[in-house]
């Protein structure tokens, strides 16, 4: 069981370590994103029981609206909503790269369960596949979702609404992609390659240009 657990939390871990010490300028509150990274677990929780009443009452009458499509949409949008509430006007979440955190945070405490609970289901034969695709997709999303939320917050030269829609719509549409990939039978491994080498170029890409604004964030500051 040990064992288990810690395959099913390592990888997590992992990719939170590595985001967080790419923040070599700031020092995030650790209690704050531990805070987030249990409400991206507890989320875990109602999002499939919702999924499961759904599936039961056969609201769905294909299985790509139900997995593609209502899968995505609403796993990002429960995460979305929560940043939004709870973190976003945070006195804590005082510069660009914070968002990128907290997305980071969030999405990797909803992932972590939901690996535990999967392994718990079929063992540990899948726990390497997971570390690299559901674990690191999860992360990447969160990454792009926080990154527009700091972009919202900080950036003066773009629309509040339009950076906060996009915090919602530019994970969400990853999401349906890498669900789409996955419900072609036999042949996803083809597409995912690619994909998943996309998604880490450009959650990479937001993490570099989240540092940048960064360093003018401070810069800024200092003059101040």
């Amino acid at each position: 069981m040990i064992i288990l657990l810690s395959a099913a939390i390592a990888p997590g871990l992992a990719l939170f370590s590595y985001f967080y010490l790419r923040n070599q300028m700031a020092t995030e509150p650790r209690r704050t994103l531990v805070h987030t990274f249990l409400y991206g677990a507890f989320l875990t929780f109602p999002i499939m029981f919702l999924q499961y009443v759904l599936t039961e009452e056969g609201v769905f009458p294909n299985a790509f609206l139900q997995n593609v499509l209502f899968t995505s949409t609403i796993e990002e949008f429960f995460k979305w909503f929560v940043l939004l509430i709870a973190i976003y006007n945070h006195m804590e979440f005082d510069d660009p790269y914070d968002g990128l955190l907290y997305g980071a945070s969030i999405s990797l405490g909803f992932a972590t369960v939901e690996n535990v609970l999967y392994l718990l289901s079929f063992g540990l034969d899948t726990a390497f596949l997971r570390a690299l695709l559901p674990v690191s997709s999860h992360a990447l999303f969160g990454v792009v979702m926080g990154y527009y939320f700091g972009k919202a917050k900080f950036s003066k030269h773009t629309k509040l609404k339009e950076m906060i829609a996009m915090a919602l719509c530019a994970p969400v549409i990853l999401h349906i992609l890498y669900n789409t990939i996955l419900s072609f039978k036999g042949h996803w491994v083809y597409l995912m390659v690619p994909f998943m080498l996309f998604l880490w170029w450009f959650g990479l890409r937001k993490v570099k240009l989240a540092h940048y604004h960064l360093v003018q964030h401070l810069h800024m500051h200092k003059k101040i």
